[in-house]
C-alpha cells in the first residue's frame, strides 16, 4: 500500500510539484526559451565522432609563451592560490592601465578605472546586465559572437542588428558595415552599441570612417559604447586597430573590454579585464562581484607580467598568424570555396555556393564525412530570419589558429571537394 508521501501518488507533494511545473511550461525563463545547445557544440562532436580536424571552434593548439607559463606556475607554488581582491589583483590592474597607455596613448587609474573578469565574455555580460534596462535597445554589428544576443535578453534589453556581410554579396569583396542600416538602428530608445572589433567571426577590421560613424551616433543619441576588443593584437596587412575610446568625445562614454586569452594562448584560462570611466567600471563591478566575484588567482599575476612583453613578442605573433592564414586561405581556394582574407582575428570566412552548397550549415554538417575536416556555418551568428543571416547563409568559418601540421592536414582532406 502506497503511503501519503508516495511519489507515485497523484496527491503526492513531489508530483503536485511536478504537475505545476508542466503547466508552466519548460524550465528556463522565457527570455532565455530561444537559446539552446549551439552548433559549436554539433560540430565539436561531429570532430569527435568522425575523426575529422576541427577547424571549427577558435583556440589554439600550442601553448602561450613560455615566460607565461612559468610565471604562473611560480605564482601557484608561491601561494596565490587564494581569493584575489575583488577587483583584480593589483599587479594585472596597473599592467592592464600600463598596456592601453602604451598601446593606444589612454591613461587610465587603475585603481578605479580597470577590473578583472572572467575572460571577456564575462566582462560583457556584466556591463549589459548593469547598463542596460528592460526594454531599451542595444546596437550590434550582425553576425555577432553568439553571447551577445544571449546576454542582451537577459537584461531584457532589445537587440537592432546591423548587417555586416559581404560587399555586393561577394565575400571575396571582403565584409562592409552597412552604415545606412547603422543609422536606422539608433533611435531615443538606443542604450547602448555593444561593438567588436577586430570582428567574429568575420574578420574585419572597422575602418576610421566606420568608427567615426558609430562615434558620432553614439553621441548624437547619448548612448553609451561596449567595445569587445579580445583580438586587438591579431591584425595583419598593415591593418591598424583603433580602440574606439581614443575618438574625440568617446573616453567618456566607452567601456573597452579585453583578454588574455587570444593574445597568449591561453584561453582556459579565462583572465579578462573592462576598462573606462570610473562610474561606468563601478557600475560593471556592481553586478561582477555576484557573478563570479573573482577568479583565477595564480594566473592574474602570470599575465600581468606577460602584458609587459616587448612589442616583437606581439609583432610575431600577428605575422606567425598571418603565415598561417595564407596557407589555410590558399588551401581552401585550391579546394574550391570563395574565400575572404581577413585582416584580423584568427577566422576565415568562405563561401560554399562554389561547391554545390548555397547552405552553410548544410555543407558544415557534411563537411566531416565529405572531407574529414569542421567548420562551423556564419549563420550561426545571427538571429534567425535577419538580413543578416540571409546574407551569410552559405558562408562558413575555419580557424587558422592551430599548428602547420594541423593546417596541412585539414587543407590536403580538403582537396577531395575540388569540383
Amino acid at each position: 500500500m502506497s503511503s501519503s508521501l508516495d511519489p507515485g501518488r497523484a496527491d503526492a507533494p513531489g508530483a503536485v510539484g511536478a504537475v505545476a511545473r508542466a503547466a508552466r511550461g519548460p524550465a528556463v525563463v522565457r527570455r532565455m526559451r530561444g537559446f539552446g545547445p549551439t552548433v559549436f557544440a554539433e560540430m565539436t562532436a561531429l570532430a569527435l565522432r568522425t575523426g575529422a580536424v576541427n577547424l571549427g571552434q577558435g583556440f589554439p593548439d600550442a601553448d602561450g609563451p613560455p615566460s607565461l607559463l612559468e610565471d604562473a606556475v611560480a605564482a601557484v607554488r608561491g601561494g596565490r592560490n587564494q581569493y584575489p581582491p575583488g577587483t583584480g589583483a593589483p599587479e594585472l590592474l596597473t599592467a592592464v592601465a600600463e598596456h592601453q597607455r602604451r598601446w593606444y596613448g589612454l591613461d587610465l587609474d587603475p585603481g578605479t578605472q580597470v577590473l578583472v573578469t572572467a575572460g571577456a565574455t564575462e566582462a560583457v555580460a556584466a556591463a549589459v546586465l548593469a547598463l542596460v534596462e528592460p526594454g531599451e535597445e542595444v546596437v550590434v554589428l550582425e553576425p555577432a559572437y553568439d553571447s551577445y544576443t544571449a546576454v542582451v535578453a537577459l537584461a531584457g534589453g532589445v537587440q537592432r542588428s546591423v548587417p555586416l556581410v559581404p560587399a555586393g554579396g561577394d565575400v571575396r569583396a571582403g565584409f562592409r558595415l552597412d552604415r545606412s542600416a547603422l543609422r536606422a538602428a539608433f533611435s531615443p530608445r538606443t542604450r547602448l552599441v555593444l561593438l567588436n572589433t577586430p570582428h567574429n567571426p568575420t574578420g574585419t577590421v572597422l575602418d576610421a570612417a566606420d568608427l567615426a560613424e558609430v562615434a558620432r551616433l553614439a553621441v548624437e543619441h547619448d548612448a553609451l559604447v561596449l567595445t569587445d576588443e579580445v583580438y586587438e593584437h591579431l591584425v595583419f596587412d598593415g591593418a591598424r586597430h583603433v580602440p574606439l575610446a581614443t575618438l574625440p568625445g568617446m573616453a567618456e562614454r566607452t567601456l573597452t573590454a579585453s583578454s588574455a586569452g587570444k593574445t597568449f594562448s591561453v584561453t582556459g584560462w579565462k583572465v579578462g579585464w573592462i576598462t573606462g570611466p570610473a562610474e561606468l567600471v563601478a557600475a560593471v563591478r556592481t553586478v561582477k562581484q555576484f557573478l563570479t566575484y573573482v577568479n583565477a588567482g595564480p594566473f592574474q599575476p602570470a599575465v600581468a607580467t606577460a602584458l609587459a612583453l616587448p612589442d616583437d613578442f606581439f609583432t610575431g605573433l600577428a605575422a606567425d598568424l598571418a603565415r598561417r592564414r595564407d596557407l589555410l586561405v590558399e588551401g581552401l581556394r585550391a579546394a574550391g570555396f570563395a574565400v575572404d582574407v581577413p585582416r584580423g582575428t584568427y577566422f576565415a570566412v568562405a563561401d560554399a555556393r562554389p561547391l554545390g552548397w548555397d547552405d552553410g550549415v548544410a555543407a558544415c554538417r557534411a563537411l566531416p564525412e565529405r572531407a574529414g575536416v569542421v567548420a562551423v556555418p556564419v549563420a550561426a551568428f545571427c538571429e534567425p530570419g535577419s538580413a543578416a543571416a540571409e546574407a551569410v547563409r552559405p558562408l562558413v568559418r575555419f580557424t587558422f589558429c592551430k599548428s602547420d601540421a594541423v593546417l596541412h592536414e585539414a587543407v590536403e582532406r580538403l582537396q577531395v571537394l575540388r569540383p
